[in-house]
């Protein structure tokens, strides 16, 4: 609409009229739109996918194992048309035509997502997950000054035979202090507490508890990756605008197309991880992974230490042989490229 409607077209100069300052709003009203779409449908999209598959199955288990990898690629594929078709249709056209072109895929992928929704798996709703973890601590809390029994058994549990779909988890020594939450008050009348679960928890829900507290480092460490990958999409494409980008005499490269380096090495690096390093690693380790999760995770970060390391190293030499001979400023975009490699 900013492109098409006069009123909402940007300012050709620095100086606007107050009619033409309609723009701003407009503007970051899209970007904010933008973000609630995306923030919507990115979380919840992916679970969906993952839930097609069922665990008790052992070759869907493992299909599910590759899904997030071609899930990764797909979005890749569309990340490398999304920075050099659109692009270039926004250089050598317009960006109306570009806009439109993003619009009619985004509605024509909504409507193959609607079209498929008679065959999909769907999982019962259990409620918020959120409300039988403040459960246990509001229940740990409440007996804070009772006595651990010695021997974990004793505390509260659902039998086997009343559960049908739920797994329950056993007992583990850590954060003792959420034990608590599942011990039998013997001043209290066991029924009522059985029946409140602000008074008693289970031994799974406890250790479900647990399990998210143990994953607090793991997100911790997702920050200073998300910088690290940020920087491919912002600080890098800034770098090249002041590059030499030219491949060949008549064709130069778009600066936000330098994106496109970080899809495709993440489409080759997905191609043989999954069909190549996996099945070798299955046969070697044991492991139906290949390797374990909490390895991948750790690989992964020192790659981009790694590249974080060399893009530091490129820039430095880009500064100095800009201060040098300020006007051709760098010669070469081969030495920045080389962490997208």
């Amino acid at each position: 609409m900013s492109r098409v409607v006069p009123s909402l077209k940007p300012c050709d100069s620095n100086l606007c009229d107050e009619r033409r300052k309609v723009y701003e709003p407009m503007f970051f009203l899209a970007i904010y739109l933008i973000s609630i779409g995306t923030g919507g449908h990115e979380p919840s999209l992916e679970s969906v996918g993952a839930d097609q598959f069922d665990d008790e199955n052992p070759e869907e288990r493992r299909k599910k194992m590759s899904f997030f990898n071609w899930w990764d690629f797909g979005l890749c594929c569309g990340l490398f048309l999304g920075v050099t078709l659109i692009v270039y249709v926004q250089e050598h056209v317009s960006w109306v035509m570009a806009d439109l072109i993003l619009t009619v895929v985004m509605a024509s992928s909504i409507a193959i997502f609607y079209a498929g929704r008679s065959s999909y798996r769907y999982r019962k709703t259990t409620g918020s997950p959120l409300t039988p973890m403040l459960n246990v601590l509001v229940a740990a809390i409440r007996k804070r000054n009772l006595q651990l029994p010695s021997n974990p058994s004793h505390l509260h549990e659902v039998p086997k035979s009343e559960t049908t779909q739920r797994r329950l988890l056993s007992h583990t020594r850590k954060l003792e202090f959420l034990d608590k939450a599942a011990i039998l008050d013997g001043t209290q009348d066991s029924v009522e507490q059985q029946q409140n679960p602000w008074k008693l928890a289970t031994v799974t829900k406890m250790e479900e508890l647990k399990l998210i507290i143990n994953m607090i480092p793991i997100w911790l460490t997702t920050l200073p990756f998300g910088i690290c990958v940020a920087q491919a999409a912002n600080f890098f494409i800034k770098q090249g605008v002041t590059m030499n980008r030219k491949i060949i005499h008549n064709f130069e490269i778009p600066p936000a197309s330098i994106y496109a380096l970080t899809a495709v090495g993440m489409i080759i690096s997905i191609i043989i991880y999954d069909k190549i390093l996996v099945p070798f690693l299955r046969r070697a380790t044991g492991n139906e992974r290949g390797i374990g999760i909490l390895q991948r995770i750790g690989i992964g970060m020192i790659f981009s230490v790694y590249t974080m390391v060399v893009a530091a190293l490129v820039e430095r030499k880009r500064l100095n042989v800009v201060h040098k001979n300020p006007v051709e400023g760098s010669s070469s975009m081969k030495c920045q490229l080389t962490p997208f490699g």
